[in-house]
């Protein structure tokens, strides 16, 4: 069939202007592109399930000062938290707090892991710190969200607002200072503790000198990779648990 002169000349000055509106949608670098696969994996990363990390693990690791160890660990659910339970030569005891893909640990020697606590942080991009939080012998979590008032970088003052495991709502401030291999965390309740940051997530133990830290990724596999450290060291040991 062919076609008239002027209707090919209306045909081609329609696909021009679909086109050109089309072309402005996008920018040159692909910005709105990569912004959008950004939203998409973390909505991704928001509603994938946690791992189910419960069970019995064997254990290898270093200690702060490099010697190696090895034992066993056993990580039971107790509500929204976990409780681990060490025996390395020495029985441990704690509790963790997952996050996404990490699971911060707060433990102390023996089998009472009394007033010791723990943090796990996600370090948003707009520097805000979305948490979760534990202590031992609770079976329920907290929640808390601190945004940065001043300061560069992670280290600053901070405002926080949270919720208990009672389901209260609190508020405060919270100040992030470095210290030793990692960061000292003061809230305005009297409240201190000592935490690592691996990445986009913050690990935090509460307690003072009696509560140590670990903080495990969770691998693919189901393995634990994690580091330790006591409360204002600066050095860290090793540990991988896996699976029997």
């Amino acid at each position: 069939m062919k076609l008239k002169p002027w209707f090919s000349t209306l045909i081609a000055f329609a696909l021009f202007l679909a086109c050109a509106l089309g072309c402005s949608k996008s920018s040159p670098d692909g910005s709105k592109k990569e912004s959008a696969e950004r939203d998409s994996n973390a909505a991704t990363q928001a509603t994938t399930p946690p791992a189910d990390i419960v069970g019995n693990y064997a254990i290898v690791g270093t200690n702060e000062d490099g010697s190696p160890y090895k034992g066993a660990l056993e990580v039971i659910k107790h509500g929204d938290v976990y409780q681990f339970r060490w025996d390395a030569g020495k029985q441990y005891d704690g509790v963790g707090v997952p996050n996404g893909n990490v699971v911060a640990v707060a433990f102390s020697g023996g089998s009472n892991g009394k007033g010791c606590g723990v943090v796990s942080y996600q370090i948003l991009p707009d520097g805000t710190l979305d948490g979760k939080w534990g202590y031992w012998g609770l079976d329920d979590s907290g929640t808390e969200r601190a945004v940065r008032t001043s300061g560069p970088g992670l280290a600053g003052d901070y405002n926080i607002t949270g919720k208990n495991p009672n389901g209260s709502n609190y508020k405060g401030t919270l100040s992030i200072a470095p210290e030793a291999g990692g960061y000292k965390f003061s809230w305005s309740n009297n409240t201190s503790g000592f935490g690592i940051r691996q990445g986009d997530m913050l690990s935090v133990g509460i307690g003072g000198s009696r509560c140590a830290f670990v903080a495990y990724e969770i691998k693919p596999d189901g393995i634990l990779d994690g580091i330790w450290g006591g409360y204002g060291s600066d050095k860290t040991g090793t540990e991988r648990a896996t699976k029997k």
